[in-house]
């Protein structure tokens, strides 16, 4: 130990007195570390000490008496400090490390440097003092033995040869001599890549083979070029440098793949040119310039395609077809023609028809040998100007098919006449002069437009009270002849003005205007129409006028009901009793009698005899005075009993309509019910009665006129017709 004492050391004690002193020792590691013997007063270290861990420690020693403790001299301090030796070796700051050099890199290019630390004391002698040097890894790289910065050592390195490298350091202590300490850590190189190699073509000829309806813009094939670099260094860029068909094909890089993807452009055809030969060159698209001393970096080869057929449909001469006609053209007229050919074979021949979904109404129609297209019907240009429809041309040997559109414009000719565009009835007062402006419309379109002449019609000029003024502009005003009209005495006026065009052929028409004349104030207000204008006028919608109506008809409704209750109440039957049952079965099978026919069946009149109106005439027969009084056989005796009056009534009542010849068209089921016992009366109805027709004589019936003509032929026969 290397101690150093602060205080002044006292002179030693008498020999007598030594046993009596005791020494004691404080400090940084008294106790532990340290110790003292208290009789002699040396100082021991109890256990091995590091520099690394204290580089010195700060002790006090002072003696005691041993009995009473009491300090014998003043209390010194030591100072002990440890002296290094080479008991570290060197520590890398990292293990392993990671560095990358680009390929071809020169010699002494810097790559990496490394670190190592020494824990002794620097200021002491060699032990801290570290050399570098490298164990292996050579004789790729060398490593500064004061610096440890690594270098490259060994020229034209190439990564596509070996791209990784593992290199071992030493840091060793002692100035790198015998004896000294050592650590070694682990260096990983990895070459970087250049763009030292170009691309090349797989093989140098590259066959395709196509069939000509390959659509535009489709893959013809690939083609593949590779370069030994990476990354963006091995990136290449395809283009033609020479082709027998300019602009027929394209090439493109797929970035992923890096490969050239050859385009067609434009459409192939089997029977114009059936093979193709491209020249394509690649080269990177990031050169260096370092290297092209080395050589060029680009590469060539040839692409072969070779076109195969295919059953082409049709082909037409052009796109589209545009054909003007005439409205007025004939049926059966050729309005043009279109033409198509096999471009497979062009000598194979072709039939045309018309597709019937673009023309439902059958307009036109098309030749099938030479595809003259010509007219099934008259065309109106105001109906519809253009017709669009398609034409389809076929290969007789062959399925396939093609359409070309058609545009058949219809030109216009002078075949409307022209009309009044408005104003055909007008109102005005008595002392108007001019009436009326008039314009005129035609469907017709002529190329220099319209031209209209108005004029009065020729059987009007003489004797009407009107006159036209043509405006020159395809106006006219229709002015009066006189002064004033009186509406008393004529309150509507007829114009008849006849409206030509200017186009060939001529076309005109006449047009009436109602002039209907009002009664005025002074300030030109009308006041007094007609009966017609007045409703005009009002301008009544129909909603209105059928509101008024439905109103009119409910109001007669209600009147009509009214009356029928209050008759009804007023009216004093002839039988009043709760079980009277009244039977009155009415069936109307012609057109005569109606609701009237009801007054024959009143069965009160059977319950009343007395009631019988004998000067009453029947309202569902034709009066006797028009016509023959009817032939009536003498009503056979009556059967007296109780209800003679009743059965007198129904017999007289039987006969009646038995032998009226007026009756068959006013003829209906009549059915009388009576509650009585004993009635020989049997049936009463005339259509069951034993009366025959060959009892009567119907030939009346043929004079009176058609409308009795069937019954005439029914019951006016003879016998031998009736037997039949």
């Amino acid at each position: 130990f290397s101690a150093h004492a602060d205080a002044e050391i006292s002179p030693p004690l008498p020999p007598g007195k030594r046993t009596a002193v005791k020494y004691v020792l404080t400090g940084e590691g008294a106790g532990s570390l340290f110790k003292i013997d208290e009789n002699s007063g040396d100082i021991h270290a109890t256990k091995r000490l590091d520099r690394e861990e204290k580089a010195y420690y700060i002790l006090h020693a002072k003696a005691v008496n041993r009995v009473t403790n009491v300090a014998l001299e003043g209390q010194s301090e030591f100072v002990i400090k440890i002296h290094d030796i080479n008991d570290n070796e060197p520590r890398f700051t990292r293990d392993p490390y990671v560095a990358r050099v680009p390929e071809m890199s020169d010699i002494g290019t810097s790559v990496i440097q490394v670190t190592a630390t020494d824990a002794d004391d620097s200021t002491y002698g060699n032990s801290a003092r570290v050399v570098y040097s490298i164990l292996e890894g050579q004789p790729y790289f060398s490593v500064d033995p004061e610096t440890g910065l690594i270098k490259t050592a060994l020229p034209g390195m190439d990564r596509e040869v070996k791209e990784n490298y593992q290199v071992v350091i030493q840091a060793k202590d002692m100035a790198g001599q015998n004896g000294g300490l050592s650590g070694t850590a682990t260096v990983n190189i990895a070459l970087s890549d250049v763009n030292d190699n170009p691309p090349r073509f797989t093989k140098t000829l590259y066959d395709f083979r196509v069939p000509e309806s390959i659509e535009l813009g489709s893959a013809v094939g690939l083609i593949r070029a590779v370069d030994a670099d990476i990354g963006e260094n091995a990136e290449m860029d395809y283009r033609i440098i020479g082709s027998d068909g300019p602009g027929m094909f394209d090439v493109t890089t797929n970035r992923s793949t890096q490969e050239g993807v050859v385009v067609l452009r434009k459409p192939l055809d089997f029977e114009k040119k059936r093979q193709y030969s491209l020249r394509i060159q690649v080269e990177n698209a990031h050169a260096n310039s370092r290297f092209f001393s080395a050589g060029p970096f680009r590469d060539e080869a040839t692409v072969k395609v070779t076109v195969e057929d295919v059953d082409e449909p049709p082909v037409f001469e052009r796109a589209s077809y545009v054909m003007e006609v005439k409205e007025d053209t004939a049926r059966n007229t050729a309005i043009g023609s279109v033409s198509a050919s096999d471009p497979d074979d062009k000598n194979s021949l072709v039939r045309y028809s018309i597709d019937r979904r673009t023309d439902m109404d059958r307009m036109f129609n098309v030749h099938a040998g030479n595809g003259s297209v010509f007219l099934l019907r008259e065309l109106d240009r105001e109906e519809n100007a253009w017709h669009n429809i398609s034409v389809i041309a076929t290969e007789f040997s062959k399925c396939s098919i093609s359409r070309a559109p058609v545009y058949v414009r219809v030109l216009d000719v002078n075949d409307n006449a022209p009309a009044f565009a408005t104003g055909y009835e007008t109102f005005v007062c008595e002392n108007a002069k001019r009436i009326q402006t008039v314009s005129a419309t035609d469907p017709d379109t002529p190329l220099g437009g319209h031209r209209f002449f108005f004029s009065l019609a020729q059987e009007a000029a003489g004797k009407a009270n009107f006159s036209v003024r043509d405006n020159k502009d395809n106006t006219a005003w229709i002015l009066t002849r006189r002064n004033s009209y009186n509406s008393l005495q004529k309150s509507v006026y007829h114009v008849p003005v006849v409206i030509s065009d200017g186009e060939y052929p001529m076309q005109s028409s006449t047009n009436t205007l109602t002039v209907r004349v009002c009664t005025c104030d002074r300030e030109g207000n009308m006041k007094l129409c007609n009966a017609e204008a007045l409703t005009a006028r009002a301008g009544l919608s129909t909603g209105a006028l059928v509101a008024i109506l439905l109103c009119v008809v409910i109001l007669l409704m209600i009147v009509v009901l009214f009356a029928a209750l209050r008759r009804q109440r007023k009216k004093e039957p002839l039988i009043i009793s709760k079980e009277d049952v009244r039977d009155n079965v009415v069936s109307y099978n012609d057109e005569g009698g109606g609701e009237e026919d009801t007054q024959a069946f009143d069965i009160g009149t059977l319950r009343n005899p007395e009631a019988i109106e004998e000067s009453k005439q029947r309202r569902d027969i034709v009066p006797e005075a028009f016509y023959p009084a009817a032939v009536r056989r003498p009503a056979p005796p009556p059967i007296r009993d109780h209800n003679g009056d009743v059965r007198d009534f129904i017999n007289q009542r039987l006969q009646d309509n038995d032998g009226d010849p007026t009756a068959p068209p006013y003829d209906s089921l009549a059915t009388y019910a009576y509650e009585g016992s004993g009635s020989a009366a049997e049936s009463l109805s005339s259509l069951e009665s034993a009366t025959t027709e060959g009892e009567q004589d119907y030939n009346y019936l043929s004079e009176w006129g058609p409308r009795f003509k069937k019954l005439a032929d029914m019951y006016g026969g003879d016998d031998g017709d009736s037997d039949s």
